[in-house]
């Protein structure tokens, strides 16, 4: 078992976003699972992310606020505990349309080198 505390995590800047911070807590830079990984970010009002793609596979999971998860020409407002998942190179936008922060968890697969998961 490995515990991260929050306190501890680490920023990163995540390409084409803004109005946020990101908070790696597993994988990468981080250390720990080499298959996948997660992240926490929190948007301010007006924040957000995209459009763009990535060959990564994602889930979101809403954990406060409301975020707006738009892909695929469909548009779904996410509240709390509510989740979505990306396809590989499926084109989504992020956008906190909201008065309040929003925080989501994203949980994305790695790929190797030559492309391919895990």
């Amino acid at each position: 078992m490995e515990v991260r505390r929050f306190d501890d995590a680490k920023t990163y800047v995540a390409p084409n976003h803004r109005d946020y911070v990101s908070y790696r807590l597993f994988g990468a830079e981080a250390g720990g699972p080499s298959q996948f990984i997660v992240v926490c970010s929190h948007f301010l009002p007006g924040g957000g992310a995209g459009p763009d793609s990535s060959p990564n596979e994602k889930v979101y999971v809403c954990l406060a606020g409301e975020i707006t998860i738009v892909a695929g020409g469909r548009e779904a407002v996410l509240r709390p505990n509510d989740s979505v998942y990306l396809a590989p190179n499926e084109v989504r936008e992020i956008a906190n349309r909201s008065h309040h922060p929003a925080t989501i968890v994203a949980v994305m697969n790695v790929l190797r080198n030559d492309g391919a998961r895990g």
